[in-house]
C-alpha cells in the first residue's frame, strides 16, 4: 500500500485532467451504441431532424455531461486514500480499454 500511496501521489495534481480523460474515454466507447439508438429513434423523421438531433446529442450532449461531470468526478477521487484511488483510477481506465476491446473499438 505503500508505494500505491506514493504513485497516488503523483496523481493528485492531475486529478481534473483525470477525471476527464475518464469520462471522454467511456463516452466514446459508449458513443456508438448511444448513437446507434439515436439512429434507431430518429429513422422515420426527416433529414434535418435527424441533423439538428446529432448535433445537440453529439456537440451538446457529450459535451454538459463532460463539462459537469468532470468536477464531480474529481472531488470524488480526492476523497479517497491515495492508494485507493491510484488502483481505481488504474482499474477504471483497464476496464474502459477491455469495453473498447470488446466493443471492437481498438
Amino acid at each position: 500500500m505503500e508505494y500505491l500511496n506514493l504513485l497516488g501521489n503523483y496523481l493528485v495534481p492531475y486529478l481534473n485532467e483525470i477525471s476527464t480523460a475518464l469520462i471522454a474515454c467511456a463516452l466514446v466507447v459508449a458513443g456508438g451504441e448511444i448513437n446507434a439508438l439515436l439512429r434507431k429513434v430518429l429513422r422515420p423523421y426527416n433529414f434535418v431532424i435527424r441533423t439538428f438531433a446529432f448535433i445537440l446529442i453529439n456537440a451538446f450532449g457529450y459535451g454538459l455531461i463532460i463539462v459537469k461531470a468532470t468536477p464531480y468526478l474529481s472531488r470524488t477521487l480526492r476523497s479517497f486514500e491515495s492508494g485507493i484511488m491510484f488502483s481505481g483510477v488504474v482499474i477504471t481506465f483497464v476496464v474502459i480499454g477491455l469495453w473498447a476491446q470488446r466493443n471492437r473499438q481498438i
